[in-house]
């Protein structure tokens, strides 16, 4: 007689299971890729102009900047297009939501350079500003729309459930719709924070600063070294932050189900 085949049961994580291991890829990718720049770098002789442009405080300082202007345009855009993107999904505004989905796409459709430059001939002038509002538009269609999406798929008969037991329409979205959708407007929110990190680099030339400083700056020396420093820890900074990210959304995606 054949023993009946078992599973052994899960093993305990205090309730919540950890993040799936390709999460971890992208860490080791970073560490690795950061690893083999540094291990170059140790074997260059660097001039006066490299050290000073490569240095560890000049580093942390473009590094900052860079990361203040990710985060505060990141800030903005969830603070304007969920509260658009859940207005359109409400009955009233469904006729004009193809609109305003449109006008997200044409500006997020123009290019973020000439966007950088033209709102720099603005009475916003130079400086962080103009980069942290020319960021916005090239990150905000990910956010209104994926806000928009995650609410359309909410699953009817839960929404008319909930009307059903006397929850009021703002309750019904507070405790239903947001909580379903959530793991779909999250997934917005970090597309907009890669982009922002990508295009962040352009902020250097309206003055802004950023890690973007250190590689025009390099470039226009001729100093390849430091622009493969600087270009190195761009690429990191994002791959990081869409780690950091996709760890959440899986997390949302877990606590939502």
């Amino acid at each position: 007689m054949t023993a009946p085949t078992t599973t052994a049961p899960p093993a305990a994580t205090g309730g919540v299971a950890g993040p799936p291991s390709r999460l971890w890829v992208t860490p080791v990718i970073v560490l690795v890729g950061l690893g083999l720049v540094f291990g170059y770098l140790a074997t260059q002789t660097l001039d006066s102009v490299e050290r000073r442009t490569i240095n560890v405080e000049t580093i942390t300082t473009r590094l900052g900047e860079h990361l203040y202007l990710t985060a505060l345009s990141t800030v903005v855009v969830i603070v304007l297009a969920i509260p658009l993107g859940i207005a359109l999904s409400r009955p009233a505004l469904r006729r004009v939501q193809p609109a305003v989905l449109a006008i997200s796409g044409f500006l997020q459709a123009l290019p973020p350079f000439g966007v950088i430059i033209l709102i720099a001939f603005t009475p916003l002038g130079l400086g962080a500003t103009t980069a942290i509002v020319a960021l916005v538009l090239a990150s905000f269609l990910p956010v209104v729309t994926n806000t928009v999406v995650g609410l359309r798929q909410v699953d009817r008969a839960m929404i008319e459930a909930a009307r059903g037991v006397g929850m009021s329409a703002a309750q019904t979205l507070r405790q239903v719709e947001l909580p379903l959708a959530v793991p779909v407007m999250v997934a917005g929110v970090r597309v907009a924070l890669v982009l922002n990190v990508g295009t962040a680099t352009l902020a250097t030339y309206i003055g802004a600063g950023g890690l973007g400083t250190i590689i025009d700056g390099s470039l226009r020396l001729g100093r390849p070294t430091a622009v493969l420093v600087a270009a190195s820890l761009v690429a990191a900074l994002a791959l990081i932050i869409d780690w950091l990210a996709g760890v959440a959304e899986h997390l949302v995606g877990r606590r939502g189900g």
